[in-house]
């Protein structure tokens, strides 16, 4: 046996509360207190087992440090693949930690460059599930489930493959729970408190199988931690701190009847931790030449002692007292079996390393499969916690999980085969910046846009090795080339890149530009001026900024020439107010002439100051009269370039005329006057539609034949749309009109939008009809709605701020699959206000919470699409939300659902629509199905369906 206490491995004197092994015993991490927070290290294993690589200095001892835990890190554990390592403190959080190939070499945070780091594992998740500090965790096997102990009486089982979320949690102890332990078979977790009592919890329905209180009724609660271990085998479970006759013990619970006949004595005080060796051991025995299976445990005290114990042996392999100065804490092994590492409360480590001759042959992995199999019926290499083991019950079950599985592999062959996309900001310069000079004189330095790395978290790390080292002590030249422009740039604005303009008049600019000097403005007018945000509320306010404006332009004389810094700043000669009026005015109707406006289908195209909601009365605004509208059909057939023109007086000999003009293809087919200025035009591939300034509205058809004579309506049009046959109206006073042209029928009689405006200030961001006639509202704070005729009232499609959206796992997942075209109800949930990661962040901390937003959302969108008749959304919708049922294990549900889908399997009194938006419901149902029966847990459910659809179909 070989005994080092490595006096380097220190946390600067502080307690070392845990101490844990790597898998391929190329590192190893301790966790404890650092200087004002909890501190988790990552060590070199070399220099521990090797004293010339301890001496040599070109070999690193400490691989990383990570502070980020607020108070004392109580507990360490790497999981089983090596791949993520887990951290327990007192402020109630479980840190998972990730190597990052990204990373380099670095100095560690707060050592002055003293302490230089070699790896970097960043904290890839945070659990928080507990309200008092954690003592100990650890991870089942195959890394499925980690189990995690706290002072508020509970065992917290995380998901380790979905983290953060939540299993179960364990309650049932009435004290502080000090240590949690995993059946290597996976059938049982056994936990430890201080309530003086063992308990032992089924994976299979997290109920506790027994609680063992004996062996602990005289034991006092006078140690930290009480990390009990179970055997390689998983025949027995050795506790901490139990007592026999007075006497501190390590007691042995065996598996069959959980008996409590046996213990490890010899300690004078209390233990506190027990860890078994993972080798399953062997020897040949000389009497008569058998060979006995054992296995290895070591148990640390308070008496700051460490023995080693062999379960075929009555007396321990070895004792090695007064080892460290205070209690040991913690104890690993290595993989190998032949480690051994232990901490303690004085802040030091110890490291053991053993020969074959002492411990004995280690069981192969073929020997340790066979063992199990002959104990427990079940092959080691073949453990698995994600669910118990489930019998296929008949052969289309079968089929339907051999579909399932090809479905996957050729989703991964088509995903590798796919060519990655080029991020936006590929092919940006990252080693350049630009150097100009400010009006004084000093250097200005512009850096250009640097993309951001990528973390590279990859999956488990690699041996830590000498020959991998990356040392950023050597000093390399910069890359980065500086651009020196000969330009002049004002204190905040970046430099003008010319090369980038193709204009003429930018091209002739001279080297050093013109700066006008404008008046002194206050910190409030400059944040207008900034934001660019209309802040006048009242006319009087519109008269005084009119009135400050015109006082602030003051004519010049001749043009000044400042000198500043050898700069010269000339300042021109402003022109006329009234001249300035003019030419914008001319300006204007220029543009109007050469170009006609297009027709505005929302609120954000027009003037809404004038939007206003007193009381039960709306008053929207009323478009401006412009000279030319025009409206482009986008649904006409063979592809033809559609156009209707609106033009207002266009009338000669002093007398005004007003024009509605269809050209197909550039050419006119045919024109049509009005009587009224038109202020609004809507068109269709059936109709054209004007909204006029008298209140009235045309409607003629495809050909240009009036279909009716003018409506006149008791408010000026606000906004007109059509599609199809339909034509909606919003007058001025928030009424809403849908007509059916073709029947000349009205489907919505001027419904008030007041209910969908009630509230903060908001303004019609969009409105439209569908191709069932159905009127579609959205707001400028997100929501959207829509009128049931049925019901006779507004539904909301979506909300304000989307928070059942934000929280929702899948969010943004269903609308892939509605099809090539994005549908309705994709592009109002695409305008809507989210709160983002905020409410993500909430959710995380709360998996009950999220799946809770998530059904709410789901069905939110299904009864969405139902709403506005959206047949591709619909579907798409109602299989994601039946697919995530599925996978939640939502039985209830899914049963409702189906029973829906179904229908009655013999005549009734009661009506039964068999179909819905056109789509038969058995159908859906049947599509449906798969996605059941693709959890094993509801192939019953499956089959119950499938033979109710199988005999309807025969009959």
């Amino acid at each position: 046996m070989k005994l080092v206490k490595p006096s380097w491995v220190s946390h600067d004197g502080k307690p070392i509360f845990s101490i844990d092994i790597h898998s391929d015993g190329s590192r190893f991490a301790t966790g404890g207190q650092g200087e004002s927070s909890g501190k988790v290290v990552i060590w070199n294993m070399a220099p521990v087992r090797n004293e010339e690589d301890e001496k040599n200095e070109n070999v690193p001892k400490m691989l990383c440090s990570m502070d980020n835990h607020l108070a004392c890190v109580n507990c360490v554990r790497w999981s089983k693949c090596g791949k993520y390592l887990a951290s327990g403190g007192d402020d109630k959080l479980i840190m998972i930690w990730q190597f990052s190939k990204s990373g380099g070499g670095s100095s560690a945070f707060g050592s002055g460059g003293k302490v230089e780091t070699f790896e970097q594992w960043r904290c890839v998740h945070t659990l928080r599930g507990h309200s008092g500090d954690v003592l100990d965790l650890a991870w089942s096997p195959q890394d499925t489930w980690l189990a995690t102990c706290s002072v508020d009486n509970t065992v917290v089982i995380w998901n380790a493959c979905k983290f953060p979320e939540i299993v179960t949690v364990l309650r049932g102890h009435n004290g502080l729970v000090k240590g949690v332990a995993w059946d290597p078979v996976g059938r049982y977790l056994a936990t430890q408190s201080d309530d003086k009592s063992l308990r032992v919890w089924r994976t299979s329905d997290w109920r506790q199988e027994t609680c063992i209180t004996e062996p602990f009724a005289e034991s006092g609660g006078t140690t930290l931690v009480l990390r009990l271990s179970w055997s390689p085998d998983g025949c027995c479970v050795v506790s901490a701190h139990a007592t026999n006759n007075s006497g501190p013990t390590a007691q042995i619970i065996e598996r069959e009847g959980w008996k409590t006949n046996l213990d490890f004595v010899g300690h004078r005080k209390a233990i506190t931790c027990t860890r078994f060796n993972q080798c399953i051991f062997s020897k040949t025995l000389k009497k008569d030449g058998k060979t006995q299976q054992y296995a290895c445990c070591a148990v640390g005290s308070r008496d700051k002692s460490l023995s080693v114990w062999m379960t075929a042996l009555k007396r321990p392999l070895v004792i090695v007292h007064d080892l460290f100065v205070n209690s040991i804490l913690d104890i690993s092994w290595s993989t190998n079996g032949t480690e051994m590492l232990v901490c303690s409360w004085d802040g030091t480590c110890a490291y053991l390393e053993f020969s074959q001759e002492e411990l004995g042959k280690p069981l192969s992995e073929d020997e340790k499969d066979q063992l199990f199999k002959k104990l427990y019926g079940k092959s080691f290499l073949s453990v698995s916690h994600q669910t118990k083991t489930m019998i296929i019950e008949n052969p289309a079950m079968l089929q339907l999980q051999a579909k399932k599985k090809a479905e996957e592999e050729h989703r991964e062959q088509s995903n590798r085969a796919m060519p990655l996309k080029p991020l936006p900001y590929e092919g940006c310069p990252t080693n350049k910046q630009i150097e100009t000079r400010t009006p004084d004189g000093r250097r200005r330095i512009t850096p250009l846009f640097i993309a951001p790395q990528p973390q590279d978290m990859g999956g488990s790390p690699e041996p830590f090795s000498v020959k991998n080292v990356f040392s950023s002590s050597s000093e390399q030249k910069s890359k980065i080339v500086v651009e020196k422009k000969n330009e002049i740039t004002s204190a905040g604005l970046p430099p003008t890149d010319k090369s980038e303009s193709n204009t003429p008049e930018k091209n002739k600019t001279p080297e050093f530009e013109p700066t006008v000097i404008k008046p002194a403005v206050s910190q409030v007018e400059k944040a207008k001026d900034v934001l660019g945000a209309r802040m006048v509320t009242s006319s009087s306010e519109k008269d005084d900024k009119a009135t400050k404006e015109k006082d602030s332009v003051k004519p010049c004389k001749a043009a000044a020439v400042i000198r500043d810094a050898g700069m010269q700043i000339k300042q021109r000669k402003p022109d006329n107010v009234k001249d300035c009026a003019k030419r914008r005015r001319k300006e204007r109707d220029k543009d109007e002439t050469e170009s006609p406006a297009p027709v505005p289908t929302s609120t954000t195209d027009r003037d809404t100051s004038s939007q206003t909601y007193s009381g039960s009365t709306l008053q929207l605004p009323v478009p401006k009269t412009q000279r030319l509208l025009q409206a482009t059909i986008s649904d006409c057939a063979e592809n033809h370039q559609v156009k209707v023109i609106l033009e207002n007086n266009c009338g000669s000999a002093g007398r005004a005329l007003h024009t509605v003009k269809y050209s197909c293809d550039g050419k006119v087919v045919w024109a049509a006057a009005l009587e009224s200025k038109g202020i609004l035009l809507a068109a269709s591939r059936n109709i054209v539609c004007v909204g006029c300034e008298n209140r009235s509205i045309i409607v003629l058809s495809s050909g240009g034949r009036h279909l009716l004579p003018s409506m006149i309506m008791s408010s000026s049009p606000s906004l007109l749309q059509c599609t199809a046959h339909y034509v909606m109206l919003i007058t001025a006073d928030g009424s809403m009109f849908v007509w059916n042209m073709q029947k000349q029928e009205a489907i919505v009689k001027g419904v008030s939008l007041l209910p969908v405006l009630f509230g903060p200030p908001a303004s019609i961001q969009q409105a439209l009809v569908t191709d069932l006639g159905l009127p579609v509202v959205s707001l400028s704070t997100g929501a959207s709605y829509t009128y049931s005729l049925g019901l006779s009232c507004w539904l909301q499609l979506t909300s304000k701020e989307g928070l059942n959206a934000a929280c929702s796992s899948q969010h943004g997942s269903l609308m892939r699959d509605s099809g090539p075209k994005p549908g309705l109800l994709h592009q109002l949930h695409s305008m809507q206000k989210r709160r983002g990661k905020e409410m993500q962040t909430l959710c995380k901390t709360s998996p009950a919470l999220q799946q809770a937003s998530t059904v709410s959302h789901l069905e939110g969108l299904v009864a969405a699409a139902l709403a506005i008749g959206s047949v591709q959304e619909y579907k798409a919708c109602l299989l994601g939300y039946m697919r995530y049922l599925s996978q939640e294990g939502m039985e209830s549900r899914l049963r409702e659902v189906c029973d829906t889908l179904l229908g009655p399997t013999y005549k009734t009194a009661t009506e039964w629509n068999p179909y819905v938006l056109g789509l038969k419901k058995r159908q859906l149902l049947q599509d449906v199905l798969p996605l059941i029966g693709s959890n094993l847990q509801f192939q019953r459910l499956y089959t119950e369906y499938q033979r109710q659809l199988d005999l309807l179909g025969k009959t």
